[in-house]
């Protein structure tokens, strides 16, 4: 199990799904930053997030879709 996190580079906090590692998780990763290119929104993948508090105050949400949608919104 993981945690794939948004975070926007200018400000503060993080959206963040558990997910799991593997094929899925890298496509949903290359798909999304294809939208939303790669100047301002940092996305990475971690194990605990309590062990990452510069991406501090994490947004938690259950869907692909919902992740997806705020990241492209950010």
């Amino acid at each position: 199990m993981c945690y794939l996190v948004a975070n926007d580079v200018n400000k503060t906090g993080s959206v963040a799904i558990q997910t799991k590692h593997g094929k899925h998780l890298s496509e949903f990763k290359r798909n999304l930053l294809k939208k939303i290119g790669y100047d301002r929104i940092q996305l990475v993948t971690i194990s605990r997030p309590s062990s990452y508090v510069e991406y501090e105050p994490y947004r938690f949400v259950t869907s692909e879709e919902e992740f997806a949608e705020i990241v492209e919104a950010m």
